[in-house]
């Protein structure tokens, strides 16, 4: 694939929209050393949720119980995962990493076997909450080390949309893997590889200590972690990803049960594979178009494409009709996550966007916890793919705020502002 997603031409190649391929990227020298290591720790991210998912409700017969351990989870991740980004960068990743893998995996651990010991819902708990705030936020450290590694180059849009590609896999593969392990092997297979994971992939990834960004000083790095929330298209973002994360949780818990009701729960991990397959295309594609289209534009037209398939989920009771339409959601899910990832390139100041990409990750999170905990509680109450309205809500609403605050993701070139003289207060650009 030649280009990437770009929304304006090169500064370097002011007549050509496109910008250096995955090729070239790839052909970075140490990229591999991070890269590899950075994939598989940053699987158990789209593992986790599903694997709780599968394992509690196979030991205790209820998705509403199953929903509420995976949402504590969920929770826990989201509010921890900004604080783990100030901390690697304040204190360096590898200072962060070692230990957060450790307690991950001890953690991880322990909640399964307490699952399969039958222990009461509020023992599930405290051991969720451990493993979900130590889960290791790897894809925006690969990020960051991109950004180290290429400095100023104009492959640092390639390696923008490469990394929105490999999160959209990760969000792909992740679930998948797990639910093939949980419905194949043994429904403790998905957490124990989840764990095993984390602990290989996360010491790995540590141990490249040559790529990772330098530590910044305290107070320069206090400064910059003040800036990512306070820009108004975060915050819009967070929202957006929100909705994405009720996709997430909404569709895990909903297709096990539908397949669970029709008498084969082994169709889950193909119907998820569909959804999954439609995901992975229109990623790779979207990561491999040179875009002109302005990305606010981009994200409200595929969001509405999101909302609108996403809509119909609940009325599907079959599963060809359920394949169909799940095909259609993962293909319209990619372009949104892809371009939200890339306006926080241009949105926010270099110094905090591994913060910012921690905010939207987190936001998944949230999302998909608070959609696996409804989405269970409906199943179990009413049953019939009620679950399935969770995507829905979570995309209407997220929609309409999106194109209610959509202004505030507008891209403006940035600048330095100086006083236009003394007793001046107006700003003004300078180039």
């Amino acid at each position: 694939m030649a280009s990437t997603v770009t929304d304006e031409p090169s500064k370097n190649s002011p007549d050509s929209p496109s910008r250096p391929g995955y090729g070239s990227l790839l052909r970075t020298r140490g990229a591999w050393t991070f890269l590899l290591p950075g994939f598989a720790a940053r699987q158990p991210f789209a593992m986790l949720t599903i694997s709780i998912v599968l394992l509690v409700q196979h030991t205790t017969g209820s998705y509403g119980a199953a929903g509420a351990a995976a949402a504590a989870t969920g929770v826990s991740m989201a509010l921890f995962a900004p604080y783990s980004g100030r901390l690697a960068d304040r204190y360096g990743q590898r200072a962060v990493l070692v230990p957060g893998v450790l307690v991950h995996t001890l953690s991880g651990l322990t909640l399964t076997a307490l699952a399969l010991a039958h222990a009461p819902l509020w023992a599930l708990f405290a051991a969720a909450v451990p493993t979900g705030a130590s889960v290791p936020q790897v894809g925006p450290m690969v990020r960051a080390r991109w950004g180290v590694k290429l400095k100023d180059s104009p492959l640092m849009p390639t390696a923008a949309a490469f990394e929105s590609v490999t999160d959209e896999l990760t969000f792909v593969l992740g679930p998948l893997l797990a639910t093939a392990l949980c419905t194949t092997v043994t429904p403790s297979a998905g957490l124990v590889a989840e764990a095993t994971l984390t602990l290989v992939g996360g010491l790995l990834f540590a141990a490249r200590k040559s790529t990772q960004p330098p530590v910044a000083a305290p107070g320069h790095a206090r400064v910059e972690h003040e800036s990512a929330l306070r820009v108004p298209g975060v915050r819009v973002l967070i929202v957006t990803f929100l909705g994405i994360g009720s996709v997430f949780g909404g569709m895990q818990v909903s297709l096990a049960a539908f397949t669970e009701s029709i008498g084969e729960p082994g169709l889950n991990g193909v119907l998820y594979g569909v959804f999954a397959a439609g995901n992975m295309l229109s990623g790779l594609v979207c990561g491999a178009i040179a875009w002109r289209a302005a990305p606010q534009r981009r994200l409200v037209v595929g969001y509405a494409a999101l909302a609108l398939t996403a809509s119909g989920l609940w009325a599907a009771h079959s599963t060809l009709v359920l394949a169909g339409l799940g095909l259609l959601v993962g293909m319209s899910i990619a372009p949104s996550l892809i371009t939200g990832y890339t306006l926080v390139e241009k949105l926010v100041p270099a110094g905090a966007r591994t913060e910012a990409f921690t905010w939207l990750t987190g936001a998944v999170a949230l999302g998909q916890a608070a959609a696996v905990t409804v989405a269970g509680q409906l199943e179990d109450r009413l049953g019939d793919g009620t679950g399935f309205l969770v995507p829905m809500g979570g995309t209407v609403l997220a929609l309409a705020t999106l194109i209610a605050l959509r202004s505030r993701l507008a891209v403006h070139p940035r600048g330095r502002t100086v006083a236009r003289g003394v007793g001046h207060r107006v700003p003004m650009t300078v180039d």
